[in-house]
């Protein structure tokens, strides 16, 4: 039997950045996880023969809105940021149809789509002028646990002007708020593409408004991508954990929580070992923590509103993976046609294998897609998201050859015959080929494919779904699953964090500084560079 202060069970990125600020905090903590190392999805691993891969998409925008690498001082532990610019790509399945260019600069982005959507200028200049307050006010209300007092700070600060439209959105769906602006449904289908499709959701479902400031964001935050690939992130958050004098047991699978009258005791591994704690916060998915986890504890061993979760939880279904990823090494880089020299002559010339690429049919066929999931089919012409991460990163290349991903969208996880002998993988790669000019595909040197069946073997993703608190700040604000939202459960000492928790999926780490935020409080403690606001 082990002891720590505090057990943080998951050494994904959101679980690192809650531990190191714990441990800097003076508090003795540790860190399982089940994996042989820690990451999660924001790993980059070998695979390939020798190629280095991203296993979710290398942009990082969100994280870079928190101060995180500041507190952490996480450039001493190894991390540095390529800035990504162009920052989007977006073209239809159709070729001929016109490009999208988004820069960090705004008066180049609307310089490029005079030139491919001359009748879409006014509406991007509105739509940047309600949306950027809304997303810097986003940053502002997801920087500390969202709690009434929290937010009625910011209404009293004169920049919450955007709470209202803030509010607004967050009620409507995706496709409604970006129709006030624009009437081109090849922009409106590219936002939704990167941003509320990754939720598995529509264009039209209600709550997805906030999905819309993704672009607003973007010029106002930059992507840009760690050196070496997503992963140098959640390396460096490991050695600022371990500097701080943080303990890492990976291999390390938890099968329990142990908790005794009223509190959390510590957690059981698969090994039986017991490891004590005062405190608990797990860092992976809710329904696993809370129904697989808690369930085995005799009934009268639970405290009563924490049975009422457990069975809250158990009677929510169990959502399907619909995400795979498709990595491959090549000799050829894929050259665009809609990226021709008019265009280039008109914005100045930008390198179009820099910024992610979205290839995406139109609303229509999005929602056609959508509707295809239950039966188990991929969409003839899915919603695709290309980079080489390798052009802007040279640290990642395979000698003369390059690193390319494709990422596809709604790909179920049941599929009919399952996902071992299908064509599908090789499908998604062809189509996309005969969008490109002609010798990529007879560059492809090898590739590799992540179904939701493998997402569920390789990171413990209950049928290859990634978990992803989808209420927004309205839903936080009046505290709808609390255990979500405030961070803390009604077992005393048991915290949860990470992406199913507020504000959600993406490399963001929001989440996991608000935990420690919570979990300090309790602790009656409190780390330099971290927002501390009393649960409610």
């Amino acid at each position: 039997m082990s002891r720590a202060d505090v057990v943080v069970v998951g050494g994904g990125h959101n679980g690192l950045v809650c531990a190191a600020y714990l441990a800097r905090a003076g508090l003795d903590v540790l860190v399982l996880e089940a994996r042989d190392t820690t990451g999660g999805c924001a790993s980059t691993v070998d695979a390939l023969d020798g190629a280095r891969v991203n296993i979710c998409n290398c942009d990082h925008t969100m994280v870079r809105t928190t101060s995180i690498a500041e507190d952490l001082d996480l450039a001493a532990h190894g991390l540095r940021y390529l800035e990504v610019d162009p920052q989007a790509l977006q073209v239809g399945w159709d070729t001929g149809s016109a490009p999208f260019v988004q820069f960090r600069d705004v008066e180049r982005t609307l310089a490029g789509l005079a030139h491919t959507h001359p009748d879409q200028v006014d509406g991007y200049r509105r739509y940047l002028a309600h949306a950027t307050p809304v997303a810097r006010l986003l940053t502002e209300l997801t920087s500390a646990p969202p709690t009434p007092g929290s937010v009625l700070r910011r209404l009293a600060d004169r920049r919450a002007a955007a709470l209202p439209r803030l509010l607004d959105w967050s009620r409507r769906s995706v496709g409604e708020v970006l129709g006030r602006y624009f009437t081109d449904d090849s922009l409106i289908a590219g936002a939704f593409a990167t941003g509320p499709a990754v939720w598995g959701v529509t264009h039209g479902t209600p709550g997805t408004g906030l999905g819309a400031t993704g672009m607003a964001m973007r010029h106002l935050v930059g992507i840009g991508r760690p050196v070496g690939g997503s992963g140098a992130l959640p390396a460096a958050l490991t050695s600022a954990f371990e500097a701080a004098g943080g303990r890492v047991r990976t291999g390390t699978r938890v099968t329990g929580l142990v908790v005794e009258g009223e509190a959390v005791r510590g957690v059981r591994l698969a090994t039986g070992e017991l490891v004590e704690a005062g405190t608990v916060v797990c860092a992976v998915d809710p329904r696993e923590a809370l129904v697989d986890w808690l369930t085995p504890a005799p009934a009268g061993a639970l405290p009563t509103r924490a049975r009422a979760m457990v069975g809250r939880w158990t009677r929510r279904p169990s959502p399907e993976g619909y995400e795979s990823k498709l990595d491959a090494v090549v000799g050829t880089l894929p050259q665009l046609p809609q990226v021709d020299d008019a265009l280039l002559a008109r914005v100045g010339a930008f390198d179009q294998n820099v910024p992610t690429t979205t290839v995406s049919p139109g609303l229509a066929e999005i929602s056609a897609a959508h509707a295809l999931l239950p039966s188990g089919q991929v969409a003839d012409r899915p919603m695709l998201l290309v980079n080489t991460p390798s052009v802007l990163d040279p640290t990642m290349r395979v000698g003369a050859d390059h690193v390319f991903s494709l990422e596809v969208l709604w790909t179920p996880y049941a599929l009919p015959g399952g996902w071992a002998d299908s064509a599908e993988p090789k499908r998604w790669l062809d189509a996309y080929a005969g969008q490109v000019a002609s010798g990529f595909l007879d560059g492809v040197r090898r590739w590799r494919v992540m179904t939701p069946e493998d997402y569920e073997r390789d990171f413990s993703m209950a049928r290859g779904y990634a978990p992803s608190f989808g209420g927004g700040p309205l839903a936080a604000l009046v505290g709808r699953d609390r255990e979500l939202t405030r961070y803390e459960t009604p077992v005393r000492g048991l915290f949860l964090t990470g992406a199913g928790t507020f504000p959600g999926a993406g490399v963001w780490g929001a989440s996991g500084r608000n935990a420690a935020s919570v979990v300090l409080r309790r602790a009656g403690a409190r780390a330099p560079g971290v927002a501390v606001s009393r649960p409610r």
